[in-house]
């Protein structure tokens, strides 16, 4: 049996975001494309962080719990889909409220999923908007699409100043195991796209997504890991489950399933 180590994701500093999220064989998007799209700079006491989460309704942005882990401080902005926030439509905001799931495990990375929460509700526009909580578990054959800023090869090693995505396909547990083993824990799924498609550094939180219907897109599951053989090797993604969550999201945010 291949086993990988599992690479957390969120952990790239700011300054080495050279080895930042990456999103290999993705497009980019257009302004408006991906309106829930969060990028999220974490400060904490040993440095700075980069991550991708989505907003969930006016108060609240969903992400991976290695991506509040040990905050004092975020700096999201919304409403872009340039870091670079030289559009009219971006919104930066701050805040240093979070929720951790109770039972987050920084070892093992079980559990990982977090929420932010603004200081004061937003305002939503034709490029900020809200992702929806499932309404069901995965299927086995799920498909949907994932999305980051950065990384667009392991040679060129500098964030994408804009917001790429790709389509994944769920994997059977039992095929992420040849590659992760017993680091494949509860709740967890693997994704694939073609060839080396996936996620990377910085890309922690970044969420796979359904449109269900318009207007109306669902978060599937929430990017947690990726293999030690690299950003470009032919190993899956690691992601947690968002619909076994519902319970605890609503209950923190308040925010209806559908």
């Amino acid at each position: 049996m291949k086993t990988a180590l599992i690479f957390v994701l969120c952990l790239s500093p700011i300054w080495a975001i050279s080895r930042g999220a990456r999103i290999i064989g993705g497009q980019d998007s257009y302004a408006g494309e991906f309106p829930y799209a969060a990028a999220i700079y974490k400060s904490t006491a040993e440095g700075n962080y980069f991550c991708t989460g989505s907003v969930l309704n006016k108060e609240w942005i969903i992400t991976a719990g290695q991506c509040v882990d040990g905050a004092l401080l975020f700096t999201i902005l919304l409403g872009t889909h340039k870091l670079n926030g030289d559009e009219a439509s971006v919104h930066r905001v701050a805040t240093e409220h979070y929720v951790l799931h109770p039972d987050y495990n920084p070892d093992t990375l079980a559990h990982d999923i977090g929420l932010i929460k603004f200081r004061a509700p937003i305002t939503f526009t034709t490029y900020i908007r809200n992702l929806y909580l499932p309404y069901a578990g995965m299927h086995d054959d799920t498909s949907g699409i994932a999305y980051g800023w950065g990384q667009i090869s392991d040679d060129v090693s500098d964030l994408s100043d804009t917001l790429n995505y790709v389509t994944l396909k769920a994997v059977s547990d039992a095929e992420c195991r040849i590659t992760y083993g017993g680091q494949l824990v509860e709740n967890m799924v693997c994704f694939e796209g073609n060839y080396n498609e996936g996620t990377c550094f910085g890309d922690s939180g970044s969420p796979i997504i359904q449109h269900a219907s318009r207007g109306y897109t669902i978060i599937v599951a929430v990017s947690t890991f990726f293999s030690s053989n690299g950003c470009e090797s032919i190993d899956p993604s690691g992601y947690t489950k968002v619909f076994p969550y519902n319970d605890w999201i609503n209950n923190v945010t308040k925010t209806q399933y559908i």
